[in-house]
């Protein structure tokens, strides 16, 4: 391989496409990572992989700073790979290589631009999310499209799963379009509608359990946090408790109780709570105690 690539990035699809690269023999030249990140759940250290291949890396906390600069214009890359990278990049250090900076979004860009995108695709519902490459531009997931393939959504995919299967696509087709790169050959296809809509940046709150809720948007917004993210929660009293897995259990006979009321109880801990419109079964949880007539 020929083409001098430097690789950014500093979450777990940073590692796997990382060392995808490694094993089709490509030319990365050096790396930029951090050595540690409060921002991403599923944060990596790509460090000990570079350090296994003879391969340099510099730990930033400001891509667009000077520091990251200089790394980059020390190792002449003609290409830069920015995949799992929660900054925006400037126009200093994209103007730096020759091809252009690829970056990577688990989206059906130019729709769902910005944070989240895994954890909003499942908490909404949707049965259809894409794995995009994308040439990046100073704004944020907005560029010509390079690679895109479209990636279903099962009712009975988590946070998880569907992290995997974006992952083993991407993965993929990041293969292809390197020998795309290699032989010259990289079309980019320009979007001419760039105005999708942004996803925004999720807080805490975000993943609070309300029982007034549908029984569909609780079972959506549990397997929309399940790991490697923070998992979804409800309260009693002052006290927070972890959701990890429920189900949904359809029963229109008891449309006049109120929701949040515990049904049943169970040997395994799992227990039945009313909801706006059903029952959610909570099955993976923190420990506990709630007692049937209980109300959450």
């Amino acid at each position: 391989m020929n083409k001098r690539i430097l690789f950014v990035g500093c979450v777990e699809s940073s590692l796997r496409l990382l060392k995808t690269l490694i094993n089709a023999r490509a030319n990365v030249v050096g790396v930029i990572t951090k050595k540690s990140s409060s921002l991403n759940a599923d944060y990596a250290d790509l460090a000990y992989v570079c350090k296994e291949n003879a391969i340099p890396f510099h730990y930033v906390n400001n891509i667009n700073e000077e520091d990251s600069i200089a790394f980059a214009r020390k190792y002449t890359a003609d290409i830069a790979f920015c995949f799992g990278w929660s900054q925006l990049l400037k126009e200093g250090f994209i103007s730096l290589f020759s091809e252009g900076v690829i970056g990577f979004h688990p989206a059906a860009l130019p729709n769902n631009k910005g944070r989240h995108p895994i954890i909003w695709a499942l908490a909404l519902g949707l049965t259809e999310t894409a794995s995009s490459f994308f040439m990046i531009d100073p704004l944020a997931d907005h560029g010509s499209i390079i690679s895109q393939r479209r990636i279903p959504i099962a009712y009975e995919d988590n946070a998880g799963t569907l992290y995997e299967k974006i992952m083993e696509c991407a993965c993929e087709q990041e293969v292809e379009f390197l020998s795309w790169i290699e032989q010259g050959t990289l079309k980019q296809h320009e979007i001419e509608n760039q105005n999708g809509n942004s996803w925004r940046k999720r807080g805490k709150e975000d993943g609070h359990i309300d029982w007034r809720m549908s029984s569909y948007a609780i079972y959506n917004l549990v397997r929309a946090l399940f790991h490697p993210y923070v998992g979804a929660h409800f309260t009693i009293g002052e006290s927070e408790y972890k959701v990890w897995k429920v189900e949904e259990v359809k029963d229109s006979s008891l449309s006049n109780i109120e929701p949040g009321k515990v049904l049943r109880t169970y040997e395994d801990g799992s227990f039945d709570v009313k909801v706006y419109d059903g029952i959610i079964r909570v099955i993976d949880h923190d420990t506990c105690v709630v007692k049937e007539g209980d109300y959450l």
